[in-house]
This record gives C-alpha cells, sequence and structure tokens, in this order.
C-alpha cells in the first residue's frame, strides 16, 4: 500500500517551495492540484494550507482562495523586531539544558553552513543550527512561534541575499558555540542578539 502524505509532510513541502521562490508571491495553491500531486484527497490538503497561512506564508481571501504571501517591507520589518524579541530569549532558557548530543549536532550543523557552497544549502543548515541551539528551551508555544519566524525569515534572506551570497565562516555561528561549550548562555544570547541585529533585508 503507497504511503500516503500528511498535511504536516504536504505543509512542509509548500513551506520549502515559498521558501526557495519556486512558488511567488501572489500565487494561487489551489486545491485541487496539490491534491492530485501528493494523491490525497482536498481535506488533508486544506490542513497543510492552514498550516502554511498560520506561519505567514500564504493568505486566505474570501473568494479568491489560498495565495503565496506577498514580501513586504513592513512585515519583513516587524519580523526582524519578533526575532530580536525572541530568540535571544530562547536561547538563554536552552543553554542550560542542552544535552551534549545536542550540542555535539548542533556544532556539525555550523561546520556544515561554513562548508556550504550555495545558497540554498546554506540556508537550510543555517535553519537547522538556530533549530538545534533553541532545541532546550522546553517551552512548545515559544519553539512553535520561534520556528514559524524561521521559515519566514529565511524566504526574506533567500531574496535579499541570492544574488550576493558566497561562501563564508560565520564568526557569530562560532561565538555562539563556544558560549554554549562554557554553559554561559547570557553570552550566547548576547551574541544571538548581535548576529540578529545585522539583518537588513530591504526588499
Amino acid at each position: 500500500m503507497a504511503h500516503v502524505p500528511s498535511p504536516d509532510v504536504i505543509a512542509a513541502e509548500l513551506t520549502r517551495r515559498i521558501v526557495r521562490g519556486e512558488l511567488l508571491a501572489g500565487e494561487k495553491l489551489r486545491q485541487d492540484y496539490i491534491a492530485a500531486e501528493f494523491g490525497v484527497s482536498h481535506v488533508p490538503v486544506r490542513e497543510a494550507l492552514l498550516r502554511v497561512v498560520s506561519k505567514g506564508l500564504a493568505v486566505s481571501q474570501p473568494h479568491r482562495g489560498v495565495q503565496v504571501a506577498p514580501l513586504d517591507p513592513l512585515a519583513q520589518k516587524e519580523l526582524k523586531l519578533m526575532r530580536l524579541a525572541l530568540e535571544p530569549m530562547t536561547l538563554l532558557h536552552s543553554v542550560p539544558n542542552l544535552t551534549s548530543e545536542q550540542i555535539r549536532e548542533a556544532d556539525e550543523l555550523r561546520h556544515a553552513c561554513d562548508q556550504a557552497d550555495n545558497i540554498f544549502d546554506w540556508e537550510e543548515y543555517n535553519r537547522a543550527f538556530h533549530a538545534k541551539i533553541y532545541e532546550g528551551c522546553n517551552m512548545p508555544r515559544l519553539a512553535e512561534i520561534v520556528d514559524n519566524l524561521q521559515d519566514v525569515a529565511a524566504r526574506y534572506i533567500l531574496v535579499h541575499y541570492r544574488n550576493r551570497w558566497r561562501p563564508r565562516i560565520d564568526a557569530d555561528h562560532h561565538g555562539i558555540m563556544a558560549s554554549i561549550r562554557r554553559g554561559d548562555a547570557k553570552a550566547a544570547a548576547a551574541i544571538l542578539d548581535r548576529h540578529l541585529q545585522r539583518l537588513n533585508l530591504v526588499i
């Protein structure tokens, strides 16, 4: 019996396509097309679309259905302010609870970021690195909000840096990991705050 994709799987794939620009702002996300592609009924597609809308990557409008969300400078500014408010706090609460295995995995993702030779791989490793260092927070509601912020931020990062990205060593990631290994949550959060302050994704 063939495996039927769950709403989570469908939502993750739609998220990936929107983040990477394979689905453009204003493009309709038609339930019938998506259901046919994934070989499912409209029910899991509707659930998947609701999850994509809840992330802020799509919008639902009466009589127009679901469309890829616009790239909005005001929304981007709000996104940066929210990340600055929430992510250093998340890391502050995460560091004391990170296991040695999680720290090792985070350092592997940091290394993968440094070794990436294209922006799409780098962005995925970068997002995974941030998610990993937040794993010890143990606050599921906060974790869900931060995860959604990461997805939306990734879209703006790719739009902004796509034509001028170059492979590089991320000194902030190195500093964050050094602080985590010392168990210095405040230092790690301070470096992360500086790291996020540098984002200036004018579209």
